[in-house]
């Protein structure tokens, strides 16, 4: 049960699926309530609940049903949502959440509004002054420490990609030396041997992105299985982390590249 007034739902952006909001009006008939997604369908499956009546445990009289809106969640991102009655109240119920909706950041607003509530309601009304964005971050802090450390061993690993697609392509360059050096000589221009090593990186490259790809869309949707309703569908952030490994392998490979085109045909042919 959560006990709420008028604009409640379009503060926090809950939609009211069927019947309307509660109304200042409503003080003279406070015997309406409000029910979630989640009620409608376990009592009243395939029937309108609006006009209906309910009672809610140890109330000897019954509660009109008035609107019908969309599940949301309290405790915890993860649960289920819970069926949840709505009620209407006002501000006499003693302790309750005052809830503010803005156009601009809550911050901005947080000082005027403690000091406004503090006025009107007593000077020890106000406990406490959050957002809903903070809770949820609140909520979700496994995840996004999984999500930090994804985000650094991924980094790690394109370092290491980077370095060692260097190391093998300044090995390769220094193999060829003589190779490079009798292309040169037979007329091989310094944008042939560039082409040459570029194309023998993005072959390396794109070998690994190819058997990359596969495992970035399984991890993908395993991890939006840790949070209920995570999309995980768009392939736009898988695009360009094999766009940003394309590009770190490129500017690896800058290194060897240049030195190729800087032999020197007659000392290549010359070294053994």
């Amino acid at each position: 049960m959560n006990w709420v007034s008028p604009n409640y739902f379009a503060t926090y952006g809950t939609p009211l699926l069927a019947g309307r909001d509660f109304r200042d009006a409503d003080v003279e008939h406070p015997r309406r309530v409000i029910v979630n997604q989640t009620v409608a369908r376990h009592y009243f499956a395939g029937r309108d609940p609006i006009g209906r009546h309910v009672w809610l445990e140890n109330e000897r009289e019954p509660y009109e049903i008035v609107g019908v809106a969309g599940d949301a969640k309290y405790q915890d991102v993860r649960d289920v949502p819970p069926p949840t009655v709505y009620v209407f109240s006002t501000l006499s119920r003693g302790s309750t959440d005052l809830s503010l909706r803005t156009n601009v950041s809550p911050t901005a607003v947080a000082v005027d509004a403690r000091r406004i509530a503090t006025e009107v309601l007593g000077a020890d009304s106000v406990r406490r002054v959050t957002t809903l964005a903070d809770q949820v971050d609140a909520a979700v802090v496994p995840e996004r420490l999984l999500a930090i450390l994804g985000g650094f061993f991924g980094a790690t690993g394109a370092l290491l990609a980077a370095i060692g697609l260097y190391g093998l392509l300044a090995y390769t360059v220094a193999r060829r030396t003589k190779e490079i050096g009798v292309r040169m000589a037979l007329g091989a221009t310094r944008r042939d041997v560039v082409r040459m090593m570029l194309k023998q990186a993005l072959l390396l490259v794109l070998t690994g992105v190819g058997l990359g790809l596969p495992a970035a869309f399984w991890s993908k949707r395993l991890a939006a299985t840790t949070v209920e309703h995570l999309a995980a569908g768009g392939v736009f952030p898988v695009i360009v982390g094999a766009s940003a490994l394309l590009a770190v392998g490129l500017l690896a490979a800058y290194g060897p590249v240049r030195r190729a085109t800087r032999v020197d045909p007659i000392a290549a042919l010359r070294a053994e």
